[in-house]
């Protein structure tokens, strides 16, 4: 009885620090998973950072061979390049804008307001979400035949705008399923009209949503290949460009470009969130209660 009573009494002091040790053990996995899986990501775009400073000779640029600045004191260097470039970000700019305001409007309008054929509209606003971009792609192709209009940049903006709205949409009506609308109301009460009240009120509560929407898009956009290729004709993309380079040669030049586009992402993402913390912050103030007299 007694070493009976003895053991249970260790088996109880011990289970503690064996589950304190558990949960040592399971928040060190997660971390080490978490890592794993940042370091997964992280590591072609590591690639790219290196091989753009690659002192290669050659025509492609997969063999490391020392290390130079030379490509950055000229990363436009080839015109072809560059262009191809400029028409990206012209098409990602533009397609952004149009889609963010379209995106926007739309998910007030779905969060907002009871309409004949709102739930097919809903339907429909997930559906490129779902579609592959190969069926996109060729179905936008098909029409555009169809219809006679010649491949172009516009037929490339026409394209990226369609499967931005959707993203646009989703972002923002995230954002306004929770909007309190108590505070539209006591704007109006007290004098605001329509548009005041949104210019005012609605619009800068539901920026950070519409911020996130906008970035997706670009970075959608900027990126896009399979579409791009259907839809293109005679107009070179920077995606496009590097899927035609890399079958002849392969200029550091394309990793000194892709690696400031992703300096210039990174820094636009954490203004991003530094503006959004702060405003937060800004409307966690509260003013001080006045003394009583």
């Amino acid at each position: 009885m007694e070493a009976g009573a003895a053991a249970a009494r260790v088996q109880a002091e011990t289970r503690p620090g064996l589950l304190r040790a558990g949960r040592w053990l399971l928040h060190q996995s997660l971390a080490l998973y978490a890592a794993v899986v940042l370091l997964y990501l992280l590591l072609p775009i590591g690639i790219i950072l290196l091989f753009s400073f690659n002192d290669t000779h050659s025509r492609f640029n997969f063999i490391w061979q020392g290390f130079t600045l030379e490509h950055w004191k000229d990363p436009f260097k080839y015109k072809e390049l560059t262009d191809a470039l400029v028409t990206s970000l012209q098409v990602a700019a533009l397609s952004t804008v149009i889609a963010t305001a379209l995106g926007t409007l739309m998910a007030l309008a779905l969060v907002r307001y009871e309409f004949r054929g709102r739930a097919p509209v809903n339907f429909f606003i997930f559906l490129p979400l779902a579609t592959p971009e190969v069926v996109l792609g060729a179905s936008l192709l098909s029409l555009f035949i169809s219809v006679g209009f010649a491949r172009g940049f516009s037929t490339i903006l026409i394209a990226h705008v369609m499967f931005n709205v959707s993203f646009v949409v989703v972002t923002v009506r995230s954002r306004l399923i929770g909007f309190d609308r108590s505070l539209e109301e006591a704007a109006q009460d007290l004098g605001a009209n329509a548009v005041q009240t949104f210019m005012r009120v609605t619009l800068p509560l539901i920026m950070p949503g519409v911020v996130a929407g906008a970035l997706l898009a670009f970075a959608l956009s900027i990126d896009d290949f399979v579409i791009t290729n259907f839809n293109s004709g005679a107009t070179i993309t920077y995606p496009l460009y590097i899927w035609g380079a890399a079958q002849r040669s392969l200029p550091p030049q394309i990793n000194v470009l892709a690696a400031m586009i992703f300096v210039f992402t990174v820094f636009v993402m954490f203004l991003t969130v530094w503006q959004q913390r702060r405003a937060e912050k800004l409307a966690s103030v509260r003013p001080e209660p006045e003394l009583a007299a």
